[in-house]
């Protein structure tokens, strides 16, 4: 296969790279704005110019580009110090791709475009406490009451739910079907009466993950995707595209090429560490891995350029590359020595950039389904090994038994 740009995709390059070079903001245009709203003035300057979520249809707010172009456009981004429009991930990567599939064109039409361009930020109200990695099991529930359903119970680790305008969540609606037959799913308004927001401290500082109460909502059956009961075949939309949007496995700026610069820099037994053995052997293995990681990553993008849904086989990439890039932090923390321990803006060792990484990359472990999650996804649909035994198969929720005894 030859990943060289051909003509086309060569003038698509140096036009976006003209475009994105004339048009980024400049150090004045962000000063006094928050993380927040200088990633929503990029947003909305990319969509305006027709720069945005490229991929999409016109209408939706895109261009109808191919996903060769949408590489290359993020390529070109990448080399310039852009706001981080991370926080638009989900929306974009997860909520819009399942609403192109089970919403309606009306709804497509009004949510879309505003998705596109950063003014309505969505999150996943997907994980529960009591669930863990399972979320079949999940415990909220949703009560029919005319053309509303109410909702009661509690979702968690809920990334940007504390500045999201929109959610998309997965709820029991009939207790008394199987685990993953009793589900619906939904989309609802982050500021209706009765959702609680609690930010979650982690050890790195960052609160990005929250957790959700949910008293009494209300929420109109018109913003049910699917059909009563055909929650979980929605939500696995949802998650093949949230493993091709995550696959490559957290950890920041914290990849090879800033692993090679702190090789570069210090020192092993007087010498360079990048002419230790050992050390260039971890730096290729990282290479090879994150190589791997990108041309998989093209394989989806081509596939959703089709209209295709992402397959099991995105498992790989968040199976690889996670662990990857906490293997990589740890490493980077050693070769630092004391310097290592050090947690701070002001290090001189790019920024405490590793030591941030290494913090925050276990939760990216647990993010979208554990490493064990992702290994029996691949054993079972890539690979076709027999399931794990279920002793929930085919039962009622109601009866399947937990470690209380309900």
């Amino acid at each position: 296969m030859d990943f060289n740009d051909s003509p086309e995709e060569a003038k698509f390059r140096e036009e976006a790279a003209t475009w994105l070079k004339a048009n980024i903001p400049s150090s004045q245009d962000l000063e006094g704005l928050d993380f927040i709203q200088q990633a929503k003035l990029w947003q909305k300057k990319k969509a305006d110019a027709g720069w945005a979520v490229i991929r999409w249809p016109q209408e939706y707010g895109g261009r109808g580009a191919t996903a060769i172009e949408q590489v290359i456009l993020n390529q070109e981004e990448g080399k310039l110090n852009a706001p981080n429009t991370g926080m638009f991930g989900i929306g974009q990567g997860m909520a819009a791709p399942t609403m192109m599939t089970w919403a309606t064109e009306e709804q497509k039409l009004r949510y879309l475009p505003k998705l596109a361009s950063g003014e309505e930020v969505w999150c996943q109200l997907f994980s529960e406490p009591a669930g863990g990695s399972d979320l079949a099991a999940l415990r909220t529930k949703a009560e029919r009451d005319g053309d509303d359903w109410i909702i009661n119970g509690q979702k968690i680790w809920t990334s940007g739910a504390q500045y999201s305008d929109w959610g998309i969540i997965v709820l029991r609606t009939d207790p008394n079907m199987p685990k993953h037959q009793g589900l619906s799913y939904f989309f609802l308004d982050m500021k209706s009466p009765g959702i609680e927001i609690k930010p979650i401290k982690q050890m790195s500082g960052a609160s990005g993950f929250n957790e959700v109460y949910f008293t009494d909502v209300r929420v109109s059956d018109a913003q049910r995707l699917g059909e009563v009961g055909q929650g979980w075949q929605v939500a696995l939309t949802t998650l093949m595209n949230e493993r091709a949007s995550i696959g490559g496995g957290g950890g920041g700026g914290a990849g090879f090429r800033s692993a090679m610069a702190l090789a570069e820099k210090m020192n092993i037994d007087d010498r360079p560490a990048i002419e230790d053995r050992g050390v260039r052997a971890k730096l290729a293995n990282w290479y090879v891995q994150e190589s791997g990681l990108k041309f998989t990553g093209y394989r989806s993008m081509t596939a959703l350029s089709r209209g295709e849904i992402p397959g099991p086989e995105n498992s790989i990439g968040k199976l690889v590359g996670a662990p990857k890039s906490q293997d990589l932090a740890s490493f980077a923390i050693d070769l630092m020595e004391q310097a290592g321990i050090m947690y701070t803006a002001e290090s001189e060792e790019v920024d405490s950039l590793f030591q941030s990484a290494y913090m925050s990359i276990p939760g990216f472990r647990i993010a979208g389904g554990t490493d064990e999650i992702m290994a029996n996804i691949i054993a079972e649909r890539v690979l076709g090994l027999p399931q794990e035994p279920r002793v929930d198969k085919g039962i009622p929720f109601t009866d399947v038994p937990t470690s209380s005894g309900d």
